[in-house]
Parts: C-alpha cells; structure tokens; sequence
C-alpha cells in the first residue's frame, strides 16, 4: 500500500503574483528528492449561462500556450472571500453577467500544484454592467450557444475542464 511521503523542508518564492514552492520529501525507499509545486491558492470557476442556454465565456490571451483561449470566467479567491462572493465577483468583473449561482464541488487542477478549484455554475445570466477588468485583463466576452459549448469541451481547448464538465453533469445538459 502506497503512503504519504515525508516532508522535510519547504522554501517558497514569488514571481510577479504566482508562488512555486520547492519541497524536500523523504520518499518510501528514503531517498531524498526535491519537488517543484505552483503554489495556487484557492480559486473560482464559474459555468455561467443565459437564460437561452448559451455559454458566457472569456476570450482572452494566455501566455501559457501563448494564443486566445475561450474559457470560463473565474478568478483567485481573496484570504478573508467567501468562494460564492469571489464566484460572483470575478463573473461581474470580468463579463458584466450576474444571474442565481450554485455551488458544485471542488476540483484539483494537477499533481504539482496547491491550487484548489472550486467550481459553481450560474443559470439566468444577464448582462448587468460594463466589465470591470484587472491591469492584465484584455476580455471579450462570447456567448457560445450549448451545442458548440459541449464540441469546445470535448477539443480539450478549455482550461477549466472541471468545471465544464461538473456544471454540464449538474444542470443534466453534458448530452
């Protein structure tokens, strides 16, 4: 049976707003290795659609994969937020939409991170103020209808997978 590993140290550094930690673990065997982690924090991802069943999402470029990417709007959660009120903060930020949010579990975002997702969905979106967007913040806001939302789901070209698919299994419209 496999066990936890050991942690025998932890260092941290910053660069710009991302945290990587480096982590020192005895390992089964006892050998001693380190590992590199994002440090991520805690964030909100939000499957937001109108009332006509189309998908509000976030065009933006990514430096990552360095191209535009069509993803679902969503954010860090602040220290002292509440994950709903950073759900709904990040939504009207970034596509000016607010509609009734729900919140459907967590999910993890890969095995050399911290970050912890937690992922809402929100029905009856409607447009209700102009974006509020970050320094780094370029968005264009894309009202996909379902159908075309479920095939840009399946292409694997969405970040927030989780939270996709998670929304589209609660509200019973994955089919």
């Amino acid at each position: 049976m496999l066990t936890e590993w050991k942690k025998l140290g932890e260092e941290s550094a910053r660069f710009g707003f991302r945290h990587l930690l480096k982590r020192l673990y005895e390992m089964p065997d006892g050998k001693e290795a380190d590992f590199y982690v994002v440090d991520g924090g805690r964030v909100a991802c939000v499957l937001a659609l109108t009332p006509e069943n189309k998908v509000i999402l976030a065009q933006q470029f990514r430096p990552g994969p360095e191209k535009v990417l069509l993803e679902l709007p969503g954010g860090g959660i602040n220290d002292e937020e509440e994950p709903l009120a950073a759900a709904r903060r990040e939504t009207l930020e970034e596509t000016g939409y607010d509609g009734d949010f729900q919140f459907i579990g967590t999910s993890l975002t890969g095995g050399y991170s911290t970050m912890i997702r937690y992922n809402f969905v929100a029905t009856n979106c409607r447009k209700v103020q102009e974006q509020h967007l970050d320094e780094f913040e370029f968005i264009e806001v894309v009202e996909m209808p379902l159908e075309e939302f479920r095939a840009h789901l399946r292409q694997g070209g969405l970040t927030d997978v989780a939270t996709g698919y998670q929304g589209l299994e609660f509200l019973k419209l994955l089919s």
